[in-house]
């Protein structure tokens, strides 16, 4: 259910382009560091938070600031290359977003592991809600939290 998508260096050349010109129409400066923190979330899969970026970057010997990583991942959400989502805690979780297909989020309560799914009557949802209302739904956002087992497990294991 859960999906890890790396992209390949041919797909993180299309990205990379989308954010220069991104950058080039907000007036924006094209530094290494920006391209650094971009090409760390789209060569690897998942979902992360700042700090552990921050710590990637630091562990790859990136010159990066906290500061850097956080004006950058602004950018990034701004940009619609990056999800930011919130899933019940105090902190953000982001998400690679450029070319993903449409997918929701199952979180779980005990362990906050997160779990992805697709279902085409979400797309059915999302067809009647603007053909009811009148609008044009651009996004949209769904968690389920649940319990996925993880205790139950720990228990039996005692």
């Amino acid at each position: 259910m859960a999906t890890v998508d790396k992209s390949t260096p041919e797909e993180y050349e299309e990205i990379k382009q989308v954010f220069t010109e991104f950058l080039g129409k907000q007036q924006l400066r094209k530094t290494p560091e920006r391209y650094a923190i971009l090409e760390e979330i789209y060569l690897k899969g998942g979902h992360f938070d700042v700090e552990s970026l921050y710590i990637n970057m630091k562990n790859k010997n990136y010159r990066v600031s906290r500061a850097t990583v956080y004006n950058t991942l602004d950018l990034l959400v701004d940009s619609g290359l990056v999800i930011r989502h919130q899933f019940g805690k105090n902190i953000s979780l982001f998400e690679k977003s450029h070319k993903r297909k449409q997918h929701d989020h199952v979180i779980c309560k005990d362990c906050d592991k997160i779990m992805e799914f697709c279902d085409p009557r979400v797309q059915k949802i999302k067809e009647t809600v603007e053909e009811t209302l009148g609008v044009k739904v651009d996004s949209h956002t769904l968690y389920f939290y649940a319990h996925c087992g993880c205790v139950t497990e720990k228990e039996d294991k005692k």
